[in-house]
């Protein structure tokens, strides 16, 4: 297996996806590549963002990459953050921020369902492929647990009765959007 690039600045989103793809995977950072600039990310999808922090990897430096967009989606309020989920706060992309916003947009609504959605692309010698995953659940009152990143205190899946914060990483990558799409993405690779 050549090295591929995953394009993304979040480590924890690197930690996710390595401890899914387990050690026979290397992959090369944005960092390893010398890529400093941000990746734009204008499309109106999650699947839409993905494929375009990939294919931006893939032509402006010409190496096998993969990029993953997520995006929480509420029920109640239309399936927002959606694409704006990282900046749903504000631009700083500050989870606090973003969790604060939601709790405030959710006051007084009965529903609460919500899901994340992560989309993997993948471009292998030109080829682009798509590998989605998606958890439901339910958008939390108040921050349960200390784990994980991002919204993960304010989001309980309909498989557990804890929220993802409160989970272990092994316990999350089982049932979580990135764990399932990156699980397929980890299958596809083992058939070449």
């Amino acid at each position: 297996m050549s090295k591929l690039v995953f394009a993304t600045g979040n480590q924890n989103k690197v930690r996710e996806i390595q401890q899914i793809m387990g050690a026979q995977y290397d992959f090369l950072s944005l960092d390893d590549i010398g890529c400093t600039e941000d990746i734009p990310e204008t499309q109106p999808t999650i699947e839409g963002n993905a494929l375009q922090k990939a294919r931006y990897v893939y032509q402006k430096y010409g190496m096998n990459c993969f990029s993953e967009d997520t995006g929480l989606q509420v029920s109640a309020l239309n399936g927002a953050p959606g694409v704006y989920t990282a900046r749903y706060g504000g631009p700083a992309k500050n989870p606090d921020d973003n969790i604060n916003k939601l709790l405030k947009e959710l006051t007084g609504k009965e529903d609460r369902t919500a899901q994340f959605k992560t989309v993997i692309a993948l471009i292998i010698d030109g080829k682009e492929y798509t590998f989605e995953g998606i958890v439901e659940g339910n958008i939390l009152k108040e921050r349960r647990g200390e784990g994980g990143f991002g919204y993960d205190p304010v989001f309980l899946p309909i498989e557990s009765d804890q929220s993802f914060a409160e989970m272990t990483a092994a316990e999350k990558d089982k049932i979580s959007h990135r764990g399932r799409a990156t699980t397929k993405l980890r299958d596809f690779l083992l058939q070449r």
